[in-house]
């Protein structure tokens, strides 16, 4: 029987968080493609174009690891300090507002219980850093850019990508470098893109879950949750 439903705690338990919908209210790459619009960095088409990838994710018609190579792809070449910077502002402006209430209460109540408090998201490097520091969590796992000797980058992505089995293939090299398993870990996510991981850990909790998603957790008598709304 797994460790979370035995009731034998071990030394340690991670508790991963996705991002997107769940710790925030809202898919921050939605936010990102308007913060690029407003500020003339891209085109309406560019921007209805990339924005049409991301419906298409969330109909289940369109694979995010292919938009994402794409996105990186067109980048080549472009500073990573300046991306770092936009990032920045971002996240102070779109973001940090968008926390659910109950996404803060679950940390503290999983930090006064000594579990490792670890973000797991298909965003990059520079919004999850800082998600991280804001909200205190011990570490991130996310896509990162490859970034060359003059500190531009080179187009490509960091493989694999933290997206679907790609995410569980991450987190599990991550639990294995800590000495745990996969049911040392709960996972808190919206997504059905994040089956494999939720499927993998030992306790697989739905927030606010997409239809597809909540179909499958009331098949399976998996936890749901509603941390509620920002303010």
């Amino acid at each position: 029987m797994r460790l979370w439903l035995s009731g034998r705690r071990p030394a340690m338990r991670v508790a991963f968080f996705d991002l997107d919908k769940t710790l925030i209210s809202r898919n921050s790459a939605t936010l990102w493609i308007q913060f690029e619009l407003q500020a003339g960095r891209v085109t309406r088409w560019q921007a209805l174009r990339a924005l049409g990838y991301v419906v298409r994710y969330n109909l289940g018609a369109a694979d995010l690891a292919e938009v994402i190579r794409r996105s990186v792809a067109v980048i080549a070449g472009q500073p990573e300090a300046e991306l770092r910077e936009r990032a920045q502002r971002f996240y102070e402006v779109l973001i940090r507002p968008l926390y659910r209430p109950g996404a803060r209460a679950t940390i503290g109540a999983h930090r006064a219980a000594g579990d490792r408090l670890v973000l797991l998201t298909s965003s990059s490097n520079y919004v999850s850093e800082l998600v991280c520091a804001d909200l205190g969590l011990d570490d991130f796992l996310c896509n990162r850019f490859e970034v060359d000797a003059a500190g531009n980058y080179t187009g490509r992505a960091v493989e694999p990508l933290c997206f679907g089995a790609g995410k569980r293939q991450i987190a599990a090299r991550y639990v294995e470098r800590l000495g745990l398993g996969f049911t040392d870990a709960v996972f808190y996510t919206d997504s059905i893109s994040d089956l494999p991981m939720l499927e993998a850990v030992g306790r697989p909790v739905a927030v606010h879950p997409d239809p597809r998603l909540r179909r499958v957790a009331r098949q399976r008598g998996w936890e749901t949750a509603d941390w509620g709304t920002p303010g």
